[in-house]
């Protein structure tokens, strides 16, 4: 079985910017000891995204938002059910 090496959040986002700054992945595997499929996974998690009022966001903290969005529209669509039922119909 092979080892499995867990890294925080903070070593695999110095990595990622390393990459953004023009280090190749080639380069970060050998230099770190990472595979290149979790540092592409970490590139994919951690890479920026700017919006329009210039907020910087990583992927995954949209893919943390989106799942909180699904349940508050869930939870929204709970409550019209809700309110549709116990309110009177004249």
């Amino acid at each position: 079985m092979g080892t499995y090496n867990r890294y925080d959040d903070e070593f695999k986002q110095n990595l990622v910017n390393l990459h953004s700054s023009g280090k190749t992945l080639a380069q970060l595997t050998k230099e770190y000891g990472v595979s290149s499929s979790a540092l592409s996974k970490w590139v994919r998690q951690f890479s920026e995204v700017k919006l329009d009022n210039n907020q910087v966001l990583t992927a995954q903290q949209v893919k943390r938002l989106q799942k909180r969005n699904a349940l508050l529209e869930e939870e929204n669509l709970i409550l019209k059910k809700a309110i549709a039922i116990f309110t009177p119909h004249d």
